[in-house]
């Protein structure tokens, strides 16, 4: 049956009168027509008065599509003249609401095509009156500099459409927000009054000429509040006045009122312009959970201005404000756009239901949620609807009898009223329930009270008011309400004092608190993280503690999902750095990005999801990923100074542990520049450079771009003495003088270097030739007589220079990491392997006959066993490892993986390690080149 069936064979219809002379006054239309016009006569005097009124327009228009009626409506209004509009906008408007109505009713429409044809409508008319009265003034030389011309973007002056119409969900009768501005940039400054005053006259012409009640009607009731600053500022203002405001003074509702901000009238580009820059004021750069406690409180303020407290009840119920209403649902999936649109721009959408399919599709908020809230959306907008088509009143408000709640009932097409009653409860319950719960994260089952603390943590508890981050009453408020579950999560610490200690740490190093403790509290599992970190680390506390926002990450969705490999990050990070148009914004945008992903390779290693091996190719990888995605940057903006690269361009060679793919979460990055200028001289810019100078002046970019302190710190350190000739030679080296360098003149221990080199930046058919030549020069330096002897040397310099500091010193000594990787090279350059990591070395060497396999696993099971305490060193802290500072947790992480039960276990280990790994090392250099060769 249709639902104007339904309508007019309800048990009650509301006014069967009415409806029957509607039936009889287009008796002409088909009958399901018919029975549609009846059953909305029957319970709408409004739509009832518009059918007599628009009987003749009606009865032709009911014979077309109900989209081209539409669409022919909106080109009757774009050509309407000045003098026209005030008669022309109210015919249009009777005729849109008596059609957009009859297409909602009759099912010809859903929700969305509903909302939108009204939202249409709204910035049809809107767009045309001001138009026509820019131009006007313009035509009255009122505006001045500006020609006819400028009529068509209407001199700059642009209405932001707020709310509803900006997400295009008008509702059937509802006014219109607008926020009303021009550029100033199109004018003189010298006229900047003249012309604001101009503007202000024409935006309350505009508001009188759509909101004035005559006896035609009216078109839309227009608020202007929304405006920065309202009680005091007039009803047009400047961009750049607007801009100033918010960047001050703007507060989260004026935030969550700009996710739906749109221009629909005027001059849009200039618009879309405005709120591009608005855009860093709306979207925080980290989680902004802070954002929660300020929708809950204008909910509550909302409710306690409108008297909306007490137990639900149908009978004047508000669907819009009131529990579990409309608002309820708009509310949530804004705030939680507020609080994760900042790091993912497709949240960014307008719309109530594509936000909540969004955040389900991100996993911000499970997909049965959104589903839910979703259909219950559509269902309240559907009632709302109904009640605003009965008196084309702006009412949000159930009728306050059972007669009129039956009306409503049958206007929704139910015939069993009870029933509709018990769905509409139901709804607006459940509605309640899912939203009740996000707004007040307090009310779960966190304990109540403050837990016995351990022995000494009484003083360290009492210490947390005088910290920084509680000074703000607001900070204290939202960490009063977290303490007693943060207490209990310290308390259940496997190590209550350390964990207390740790975190006191922590805390007293973080400048600011509301926004990470509204991070906890939406998140708790965020304070075992804290826990953990602060009590292995107090040094990597204390960078969270001035980095919080890198725990936005851990929340992102994916955090814990299996590393993506360098490609994957390569190609993020592009796309990253590609929405950027502004240099440095790209060098901090890396910064924050490379933060992130540091900090997730130290939790992961941390919590033991991988271990040291995994954690130093992941840190190697990242390494590269921003080398590649950067250099193009450097590179471009560069060029846009001194002109292209001259030549085939240049290569960014890793070397070193980078180029082994196996970094610590402290390491610097080795790098040596190549390039070819491939005969050319110069380069070809506003400031063109001699090819030497050009690429000397582009690897400075490179190393500035990296080690730059910006607000997002720094990228690495970078350390280029690996280069030929070291310090003493030129930054950038040219193809042709590294390959005569390399064959002529460098040291043994230079071509040792190289077996650690790998292209990690650049252009690839240069990095290719690089390597190309790499691999040719270790064959052709393969000399075990000559390597061993430069092996001899090398370890007699580092004994010199750098002497083990203790034994705990991973790197420096006989048998330990650096010895190990200098055999690993000889290895790979006695076999001419390309091999890069020690492990594939060791390989090469037993393959070539130079080393025994039980040599290389000795050399290889220490080499592991070093990698796996000096990576945890490195991310416990900068400083010489010492067992005997370090905490229970720190401890218990530099064990974990080794086999050793305590320090002293570890220690012993190391030195019998380290012990046969020297001795294998004498030996295979006692044994000299004549085994060696013979071997082979």
């Amino acid at each position: 049956m249709s639902l104007a069936a339904r309508l007019t064979r309800s048990p009650v219809p509301h006014e069967p009168d009415r409806a029957a002379e509607a039936a009889d006054r287009f008796a002409s239309q088909p009958p399901e027509t018919r029975e549609l016009l009846a059953g909305t006569a029957g319970c709408s005097p409004y739509l009832w008065g518009l059918m007599v009124q628009e009987t003749g327009w009606l009865e032709a228009a009911l014979a077309a599509d109900p989209d081209a009626v539409l669409a022919g409506l909106l080109d009757e209004i774009r050509a309407l003249p000045l003098d026209g509009l005030k008669s022309g906008l109210r015919q249009a408007k009777r005729r849109a609401a008596l059609w957009i109505a009859l297409a909602d009713l009759g099912g010809a429409w859903p929700l969305e095509r509903v909302t939108g044809a009204l939202t249409d409508f709204a910035d049809t008319c809107v767009d045309v009156a001001l138009r026509r009265l820019v131009a006007a003034e313009i035509a009255r030389g009122k505006l001045p500099g500006l020609s006819e011309a400028d009529a068509d973007t209407a001199g700059g002056m642009v209405a932001l459409a707020m709310g509803k119409q900006g997400a295009h969900e008008l509702n059937y009768s509802s006014d219109i927000d607008l926020i009303m501005l021009f550029d100033q940039d199109r004018f003189d400054e010298a006229d900047f009054h003249e012309v604001r005053s101009g503007f202000v006259k024409i935006t309350r012409r505009m508001t009188a000429l759509l909101s004035e009640l005559t006896g035609e009607g009216y078109v839309f009731r227009t608020d202007l509040r929304l405006r920065p600053d309202a009680s005091v500022t007039p009803v047009c203002i400047s961009m750049e006045a607007a801009e100033r405001y918010y960047e001050s003074l703007g507060r989260t509702w004026e935030r969550a009122a700009h996710i739906k901000a749109r221009p629909c009238a005027g001059d849009i580009a200039a618009g879309w312009a405005y709120l591009d820059r608005l855009r860093p004021f709306v979207w925080r750069r980290h989680l902004d959970f802070a954002a929660i406690q300020d929708a809950h409180d204008m909910r509550l303020k909302i409710r306690n201005h409108k008297g909306l407290h007490g137990a639900l009840a149908l009978e004047g119920h508000d669907m819009k404000l009131g529990q579990g209403g409309i608002r309820e649902i708009e509310f949530f999936t804004q705030t939680r756009q507020l609080i994760a649109g900042g790091r993912d721009a497709d949240l960014r959408v307008r719309g109530t239901i594509e936000g909540l399919a969004r955040l389900a599709e991100k996993g911000w908020i499970p997909q049965d949620v959104a589903e839910t809230l979703t259909e219950d959306y559509r269902a309240h907008r559907e009632v709302e609807h109904r009640l605003q088509m009965v008196n084309d009143a702006q009412t949000h408000k159930l009728p306050g009898n059972a007669d009129q709640i039956a009306r409503i009932a049958h206007f929704c097409g139910w015939a069993d009223v009870d029933a509709w009653r018990a769905a509409l409860k139901e709804r607006l319950e459940r509605v309640d329930g899912l939203t009740e719960d996000f707004f007040q994260p307090g009310k779960g089952g966190r304990a109540d009270g403050v837990p016995d603390l351990p022995d000494s943590a009484g003083e360290i508890v009492e210490r947390w008011p005088q910290y920084p981050c509680l000074r703000s009453a607001r900070a204290r408020e939202i960490f009063n309400r977290l303490k007693p579950d943060l207490l209990g999560r310290l308390t259940r610490a496997a190590r209550p004092g350390e964990a207390f200690s740790a975190f006191d740490g922590f805390l007293a190093g973080l400048p600011a608190g509301v926004q990470l403790f509204s991070l906890f509290e939406a998140n708790p599992q965020l304070i075992d993280l804290i826990i953990d970190i602060t009590s292995v680390s107090p040094e990597l506390a204390q960078y969270l503690s001035r980095n919080a926002g890198v725990l936005d990450a851990v929340i992102g969705g994916d955090f814990f999902q299996p590393w993506p490999g360098r490609a994957a990050l390569t190609t993020a990070l592009v796309r990253r750095l590609a929405a950027l148009d502004d240099y440095e914004r790209q060098l901090d945008a890396a910064r924050a990005w490379v933060k992130e992903w540091h900090f997730r390779v130290g939790v992961h290693f941390l919590r033991g999801l991988i271990d040291a091996a995994e954690a130093g190719r992941e840190y190697a990888d990242l390494a590269q990923a921003v080398l590649a995605a950067l250099w193009p940057h450097v590179v471009a903006g560069f060029a846009a100074k001194h002109g292209a690269p001259p030549g085939k361009g240049a290569v960014v060679l890793g070397m070193g542990s980078l180029g082994a793919g196996a970094l610590t979460a402290k390491s610097d990055l080795d790098l040596i520049v190549i390039y070819d200028a491939d005969g050319v001289e110069a380069s070809q810019g506003r400031r063109p450079l001699a090819a030497r100078a050009y690429y000397a002046r582009l690897t400075q970019a490179l190393v500035t771009a990296l080690t730059a302190p910006m607000a997002e710190g720094k990228l690495y350190e970078v350390d280029m003495r690996l280069r030929p000739s070291g310090n003493q030679g030129p930054v950038a080296t040219s193809l042709q003088s590294f390959r005569n360098y390399q064959r002529e003149e460098a040291w043994t221990w230079e071509h040792l270097a190289l077996t650690r080199a790998r292209p990690v930046a650049g252009d690839p058919a240069l990095a290719d030739e690089v390597e190309a030549f790499r691999r040719e020069l270790l064959a052709d330096k393969a000399d075990p007589g000559r390597v061993l002897a430069g092996v001899v040397d090398m370890r007699r310099r580092l004994a010199e220079a750098r002497p083990a500091t203790s034994a705990w010193d991973g790197k420096q000594g006989p048998g330990r990491g650096q010895d190990i990787e200098l055999i690993a090279s000889a290895a790979a350059l006695i076999a001419a392997s390309p091999a890069t990591s020690v492990a594939e070395q060791l390989e090469a060497g037993v393959a070539s006959g130079w080393l025994g396999a039980d040599e290389a696993q000795a050399l290889c099971d220490t080499y592991t066993l070093s990698r796996k305490v000096q990576g945890a060193a490195r991310l416990i802290s900068e400083a010489p490892l010492d067992p005997a500072r370090l905490g229970e947790g720190g401890l218990t992480f530099l064990l974990r993986g080794t086999g050793a039960e305590d320090a002293a276990a570890l220690e012993a280990l190391l030195d019998r390690g380290r012990a046969k790994a020297a001795e294998v090392i004498e030996a295979v250099i006692a044994r000299g080149p004549v085994e060696a060769r013979d071997a082979d």
